[in-house]
């Protein structure tokens, strides 16, 4: 066997469509493309998002503008006035928080607002306190301690992937 008498296997090549031969090839006249219009014309090389002049889709829509910051932490917000139902000298923690229903998940983050007032003293643990809230439980002679900050739920799935 040598180069010349390589060739492709029986049937796996067609010959190419000769349009526009006459109406006797089959292909003849409109040659397949219809009749009239602008995509009978040649040249006619259309951007898929073209709608025959009406404003397209892409353009109809409203833009959106800015972005969304995938590690802002969000906050479940409890103000004061909320408070009312614990005991003098209880511990308020998220965990406490969720089973009083004044919260979803004690998993997420908390922060003590300072709507209202508490009369009892309490001991509140909490990821953020406001200054106001501080004030108005220490003058009622509870305590405050800020729980340590957790990660974004995204970088601790990175954490857990890259094996550290």
């Amino acid at each position: 066997m040598r180069l010349h008498d390589l060739q492709p296997a029986p049937g796996s090549v067609r010959a190419r469509k000769r349009l526009g031969r006459g109406h006797g090839s089959g292909t003849g006249t409109t040659a397949g493309r219809g009749t009239k219009g602008q995509k009978a014309r040649t040249g006619k090389d259309l951007s898929p998002f073209f709608e025959g002049g009406q404003l397209p889709l892409h353009r109809r829509l409203p833009t959106k503008r800015g972005f969304t910051n995938i590690f802002k932490t969000e906050y479940q917000l409890v103000n004061l006035e909320r408070l009312g139902g614990f005991v003098g000298g209880s511990e308020v923690t998220p965990e406490s928080l969720a089973e009083a229903g004044l919260i979803r998940h004690a998993q997420r983050p908390v922060k003590i607002l300072g709507r209202g007032e508490v009369n009892v003293a309490l001991a509140v643990k909490a990821h953020k306190v406001s200054a106001s809230a501080k004030g108005k439980i220490e003058a009622a002679g509870g305590t405050v301690a800020e729980i340590g900050e957790q990660k974004p739920e995204t970088e601790m799935r990175d954490d857990a992937a890259s094996g550290s």
